[in-house]
């Protein structure tokens, strides 16, 4: 009897520290450690808000640029964040960037198959990716620049002028982010909103 009073005076003590203690130490770092102190980078365009910086959006005309496609869904849904679980070799993942690079080539017929970077094709690991390469966005100025009527070298130094370089030069990847990089567009283009 004594063990077993023990027992549940110990796993009493486990649930209270990860129920409350283990959650709190996390919101505590979450708010000294991460950028925003934890919370989402809501991005805004003409004093409303648009979107998640940290979210990938769902962005399909010409006169924006495109993230990289989402596993989770039509409309990027966090609720079904995750990656696809399905390999290399699977023919239906196989079928699915087929499609994916028919649909990128339909929109940037200026480029080759083989020109078609596998980022835009393939989905992230979240599903939820709102970032991509800069030489992603550099495949797109084309069709974004005559979709809007703009000059390519206008767009080009937009993309150049939002490319984020790793952290401290060593943690992350050159990336850029799809919302901001449209947000920019929107201003660029339309500046008088």
């Amino acid at each position: 009897m004594k063990t077993l009073l023990k027992s549940v005076k110990i796993t009493l003590a486990l649930c209270v520290f990860f129920a409350v203690c283990y959650i709190f130490i996390l919101w505590i770092f979450a708010k000294v450690a991460s950028p925003n102190g934890g919370n989402a980078e809501v991005a805004m365009l003409n004093g409303r808000a648009v979107g998640a910086s940290n979210v990938g959006q769902n962005f399909t005309k010409d006169l924006y640029f495109w993230g990289r496609p989402s596993s989770a869904g039509e409309g990027y849904d966090a609720a079904n964040s995750s990656g696809s679980n399905k390999g290399p070799t699977d023919k239906e993942y196989l079928d699915e960037v087929e499609a994916r690079i028919d649909t990128f080539l339909v929109h940037h017929p200026y480029l080759t198959r083989r020109e078609v970077p596998a980022e835009m094709v393939t989905g992230s690991g979240s599903g939820l990716d709102p970032d991509i390469t800069p030489a992603c966005a550099y495949v797109q100025v084309k069709r974004v620049a005559d979709a809007r009527g703009m000059r390519e070298e206008a767009v080009r130094a937009i993309v150049d002028r939002l490319i984020e370089k790793p952290f401290m030069g060593l943690f992350g990847t050159t990336k850029i982010n799809v919302l901001k990089l449209n947000i920019a567009l929107e201003e660029a283009h339309h500046p008088e909103k």
